[in-house]
């Protein structure tokens, strides 16, 4: 099991969860494509040029990625209005400390350093969103069990917050 595929069943509600509620909290954003009178794009990536050094050092921070929770009402300011999109696609990394702790908890064989980013795909086509999980590693692990541990925490998150999907 490397990768699940899952289509949310009831796009209002997912919406609601993705845009106005913290569910997405733990996660990073990488990257923001939304398609609607324009392509919007939205690269993620800190520019780290861009913060004094005592910045850095007072933010704490030391993700590559800004968190989903800065970003999401600009990208919520993109999608809403009376028409739909014509497509949207982000792409959300679970923030790295809890990802490791999840590969620790589970006691997965990798050790949680050797795994770049436990990545959340959601794709928007104009009628229906697929979420699709994914593991990004630092090298060559021949283990899937990061993959499968990744897969059944996503399953368990969104059931956990009542968040309608069936499997593909």
């Amino acid at each position: 099991m490397s990768m699940i595929a899952l289509q949310i069943t009831s796009m209002k509600q997912f919406m609601h969860h993705l845009l106005v509620a913290d569910t997405f909290e733990p996660f990073l954003l990488e990257e923001a494509v939304v398609g609607t009178a324009c392509t919007f794009s939205i690269d993620g990536r800190i520019n780290q040029a861009f913060y004094e050094d005592q910045e850095k050092e007072d933010s704490g921070n030391n993700y590559d990625f800004r968190p989903w929770s800065e970003l999401k009402g600009l990208c919520f300011d993109l999608i809403k209005g009376r028409r739909t999109p014509l497509f949207f696609r982000f792409v959300l990394h679970l923030m790295p400390q809890k990802a490791a702790a999840l590969l620790e908890k589970e006691s997965c064989g990798v050790e949680p350093s050797q795994v770049k980013a436990l990545v959340l795909n959601i794709r928007y086509d104009g009628s229906k969103a697929i979420l699709t999980s994914g593991t990004a590693f630092h090298t060559f692990v021949p283990s899937k069990e990061p993959d499968a541990i990744w897969d059944k925490a996503l399953r368990k998150f969104l059931d956990g917050k009542k968040i309608p999907y069936e499997e593909l």
